[in-house]
């Protein structure tokens, strides 16, 4: 049986039109694997300062149950740590805007505890506690963690956004609505080095 020119003619779009239904799902759903990498990693950001976040009260706890301590510094902690806490980002909506004000909760916070730590110097007897060590090299490994898993964020955010910038992918990711995603950036004047005297 001899096909006509109009069937061959027929058949041709038909493989091409599946051959490009095809080709966009598949941009598409790198698109998706993308998008969901840099939310899921983004989880883990949020749950690394989430442990940092339930350490604290016990850090507080501690220091007070010890130590005559300076009561403006232990407030400054908890009012710190209930702003951090209170900061939440949709994970849909990584934008600069929001991502920056979550980080400056954080950076607070961070800056509290490291005032914390600097008055705790002046206790030798609360620094001897066992309670106290193990909560402080809790919390040393939780700000390790916090940094890994920010790099690792900003990994799969640059992966993403460089998939999604790129061409065709640009295309789909306007016709569906792929947004770029922020990364954490270093605070500022975090390039100067501390001046150290003695």
């Amino acid at each position: 049986m001899k096909l006509s020119k109009g069937w061959i003619i027929a058949i041709v779009i038909v493989l091409f039109i599946i051959l490009l239904i095809s080709w966009g799902s598949r941009i598409y759903n790198n698109l998706v694997k993308k998008d969901e990498a840099v939310n899921q990693q983004w989880a883990n950001v949020e749950n690394v300062y989430q442990r940092r976040s339930d350490l604290i009260p016990n850090l507080v706890a501690t220091v007070k149950g010890v130590a005559n301590f300076e009561q403006s510094t232990l407030t400054a902690v908890i009012e710190a740590r209930a702003k951090a806490t209170s900061v939440s980002i949709n994970p849909k909506n990584l934008d600069e805007a929001s991502l920056q004000k979550f980080q400056e909760a954080q950076n607070g916070l961070s800056s509290a505890l490291a005032r914390l730590m600097v008055v705790v110097e002046k206790y030798p007897e609360l620094k001897a506690t066992q309670n106290f060590m193990e909560l402080q090299a809790q919390l040393e490994g939780t700000e390790n963690r916090i940094t890994v898993e920010r790099r690792t964020f900003n990994e799969s955010a640059q992966a993403y956004n460089t998939y999604m910038r790129g061409f065709p992918a640009n295309i789909f990711a306007g016709l569906y609505g792929f947004q770029k995603k922020a990364y954490f950036e270093a605070e500022a004047g975090a390039e100067k080095a501390p001046k150290v005297e003695f």
